[in-house]
């Protein structure tokens, strides 16, 4: 675990070390193991991959529905999702890792209440592409400095979101655009990445791209208001961290 100074969590690198199979149980989800490698997560913060794929519109609900009901018992949904011909291979794999890293960021997250660890444990998606503990543990850090990077008030991730006037001239993406249309002053991002069909880490980035450019009320116990930004919020899905560093100086410039 060189790659991370200290641990997110300590004993999910134990039971890597192990190569324990079961459930790793915390605050805000869970991390399904298989021999030591991180096999699904779900977090209640995070869609799972049936809205990820059905509200996305790649499956109807009823062939997700039918997937369950056919192969749940047998912890086979994703092989049967394949199988029966209603995904490629590939588009499980690239949905079904994208949901596990967005949840493993969730449950992953600080908390001060008990980890438990339930051996032995499986889930009913099966097992598409493990992943190391080590993988998973770099990416949450990644996340977590990334999100900073672009506005560091956490607390635009839990509030409601209630989206401000643009400046004149300033433009965002079609993404951000669906995004401001659905923000009601009452959904949180969590509430908004479910009714998009979107990963909830994506919409938390979307979310603070837009606090740091003035479209999204950032709570005022968390600090400055952010001020009106000229600068345009681009429609990238992972932008670069260094680019978002001086976007930031920028904007902190001007408080």
């Amino acid at each position: 675990m060189s790659a991370v100074a200290t641990p997110v969590s300590p004993m999910l690198v134990r039971l890597a070390a192990e190569k324990a199979t079961g459930a790793l149980l915390r605050d805000h989800g869970t991390l399904y193991l298989v021999d030591g490698r991180v096999v699904h997560a779900e977090s209640p913060a995070s869609p799972g991959v049936d809205v990820l794929l059905t509200t996305g519109g790649r499956l109807p609900r009823e062939g997700w529905d039918e997937a369950v009901d056919r192969a749940g018992a047998h912890r086979a949904v994703g092989r049967f999702l394949v199988d029966s011909g209603r995904l490629h291979n590939g588009e499980l794999e690239i949905c079904h890792l994208g949901a596990v890293f967005d949840a493993a960021f969730f449950a992953l997250s600080p908390t001060s209440g008990p980890t438990r660890f339930r051996y032995g444990v499986g889930h009913w998606f099966g097992t598409v592409r493990p992943v190391s503990a080590e993988a998973v543990e770099r990416e949450t850090v990644r996340r977590r400095e990334l999100l900073d990077a672009v506005w560091p008030y956490a607390a635009v991730d839990t509030a409601p979101v209630v989206p401000r006037p643009a400046a004149p001239g300033q433009t965002v993406g079609a993404r951000q655009r669906a995004l401001l249309a659905a923000a009601d002053g009452e959904r949180t991002p969590a509430e908004l990445a479910r009714l998009l069909g979107r990963p909830a880490f994506h919409t938390l980035l979307d979310v603070r791209r837009l606090a740091a450019a003035g479209l999204v009320e950032t709570p005022l116990d968390t600090g400055p208001e952010p001020p009106p930004a000229l600068l345009p919020v681009l429609p990238v899905a992972d932008p670069d961290i260094a680019l978002l560093r001086r976007l930031r100086d920028a904007l902190e410039a001007h408080l």
